[in-house]
């Protein structure tokens, strides 16, 4: 073997004195910090190997730690070493399984809802969330009508249609509601709260559903078709409405006199008639009202309004009841028919004063010579005979 050079013993000497340094210490040595790291200063490129000596310095460093990393090995006691990795195993193992418990195949995602689900049949649904309503429909079955739902908050809404319960009451008038969010509407009408505008006319709504069907007006659309006659609406509340003039249902009676209606509306205005009550006035005369859409009708008669425009001619009007009137007489359409005789008219009006033909009713009364009258223009005709 050729002898080593001096360069090359004391480089030996230097890395592997320090090796066997280390080994006598033990293992626990290499977590300790080196008392003198002057030697790491010592190291020069005269004792690399040539073809390192022309490295940049930075490089030349990376292979002094390289160096030493093989040297040295990092050792621990294993028995130790492997106590402390298991604590912290069962620490993170127990937060994992608290977070996120493995599904075996045969657990079910619903019955982990909950850690107390004994599976009593009493217990509240509601209370379980709407996916186990969904899971289960058969616990948001209607007892009534079988009708089903997708959570016990749906059946217990739908469950005061059958039972008549309104549990929400106004603070302001004392009516009572079955629904929270008509609570929240009906309030609207004593603040005067109107939270939904509209983007193009800017005129403000306290119902979404109402903005919706303003909307149409712009627009035009009429989406809900009549099955009977293929009359189209903007407002599916329109189409009801108009259904029943087909099928002659009244589901609303007056309870003062027993008169029946076909729209809610129709009847709160005509109970109005029994109490004389006029909420709605005008801002510029004074005058009162019945209903909001007469205030509305009649404010154009101060302001000249006229929005309502024919889709035949450029005639325009104040009113979309006069509008749709008028368009009748380019259509020809005569949708109300006398159910004695069948003759057909284009306005609810005239059929009614039609229908005093067949039954002799005469309620307009002359003041003067009390003859009586089918209609207001009869007794308005007949007036002038008496002035003249």
């Amino acid at each position: 073997m050729c002898a080593k050079s001096t360069k090359e013993e004391e480089y030996e000497e230097e890395f592997c004195g320090t090796k066997v340094d280390h080994e006598r210490q033990g293992p626990d040595a290499v977590f300790k910090k080196p008392q003198d790291e002057s030697h790491r200063k010592d190291i020069s490129k005269e004792y690399l190997h040539p073809e390192q000596q022309d490295l940049e310095p930075h490089i030349i460093q990376d292979l002094e730690r390289g160096v030493k990393m093989t040297k040295f090995p990092l050792t621990a006691n294993k028995s130790e070493n492997e106590d402390e990795k298991g604590d912290v195993d069962r620490c993170e193992g127990s937060q994992a399984d608290n977070l996120l418990a493995p599904l075996s195949e045969s657990d079910d995602i619903m019955s982990r809802s909950s850690d107390t689900d004994d599976g009593n049949d009493d217990e509240d649904e509601h209370s379980k969330g709407r996916l186990t309503s969904r899971a289960n429909n058969k616990n948001a079955k209607c007892s009534q009508c079988d009708k089903l739902f997708f959570n016990m908050s749906s059946l217990k809404r739908h469950t005061r249609t059958h039972t008549g319960e309104r549990p929400f009451a106004c603070p302001v008038c004392g009516k009572t509601f079955s629904l929270n969010g008509h609570l929240i509407t009906h309030t609207r009408t004593h603040t005067g709260e109107k939270p939904f505008a509209c983007s193009l006319c800017n005129l403000g709504f306290a119902q979404k559903v109402t903005l919706t069907n303003h909307m149409r007006t712009h627009t035009g659309e009429k989406p809900f078709a009549c099955s009977m006659c293929g009359q189209r609406f903007s407002g599916k509340r329109h189409l009801i409405a108009h259904t029943r003039r087909h099928t002659g249902e009244k589901p609303f009676v007056c309870s003062i006199c027993g008169k029946t209606f076909s729209v809610s509306g129709h009847l709160r205005t005509h109970t109005r008639t029994h109490t004389g009550e006029k909420p709605f006035a005008c801002e510029v005369c004074g005058l009162r009202f019945a209903q909001k859409i007469s205030l509305t009708n009649h404010t154009r008669t101060h302001t000249g309004e006229k929005p309502f425009a024919c889709s035949y001619c450029e005639k325009r009007f104040a009113t979309k009841g006069h509008l749709r009137t008028h368009e009748r007489t380019h259509t020809g359409e005569k949708p109300f028919a006398c159910l004695l005789c069948g003759k057909g008219f284009s306005t609810s009006g005239h059929l009614r004063i039609h229908t005093r033909t067949h039954t002799g009713e005469k309620p307009f009364e002359c003041s003067v010579c009390s003859l009586s009258f089918r209609d207001h223009s009869g007794l308005a005709k007949h007036m002038r005979s008496h002035t003249e």
